[in-house]
């Protein structure tokens, strides 16, 4: 009587299924899709897609991911490419290189990472931050400027 096909055909307009690498999974290689992507496993190799990757709560990746958007509630370590929005979830923690056009950031999570940030991005324009949403202070140097989600302290 109901069927699936119109949701069917919306998935495929998008670029079909989203794909899966479930926990306790691990891969070594590059990976190129047109769907979005969760990992839950660890990645280590290279992410393209025209979709959306979730890094869970388990997951890590250890490589370069491009994509349209990105939600991240567990590790990245590597070079990051997102044309949309950067969501990082409290548990996140990001280290490396990030070009975002926009970047959303909860409390807890913690973001060390050189970050280009807007849609026309030049390095004229790119800023170099590192967020760090604990209560520990860091060290600065000119070449970076630490951030916190809390108020600054200083030994």
């Amino acid at each position: 009587m109901f069927s699936d096909n119109k949701k069917d055909r919306t998935m495929e307009a998008f670029g079909g299924q989203p794909n899966r690498i479930e926990k306790n999974t691990k891969i070594k290689g590059d990976i190129t899709s047109e769907a979005d992507f969760r990992i839950d496993g660890k990645l280590e190799g290279n992410v393209t897609t025209s979709g959306k990757v979730v890094i869970g709560k388990d997951g890590y990746i250890n490589g370069k991911v491009e994509c349209v958007n990105a939600d991240i509630e567990g590790k990245f370590n590597g070079e990051l490419q997102v044309k949309g929005l950067l969501s990082l979830k409290s548990s996140a923690l990001i280290e490396g290189t990030v070009t975002v056009a926009k970047l959303a950031v909860e409390p807890g999570a913690t973001f060390n990472a050189s970050c280009t940030m807007g849609k026309a991005s030049s390095p004229s324009s790119s800023t170099s931050t590192g967020f760090k949403s604990s209560v520990q202070s860091s060290a600065t140097s000119t070449s970076s400027v630490n951030k916190t989600n809390e108020p600054a302290k200083t030994s």
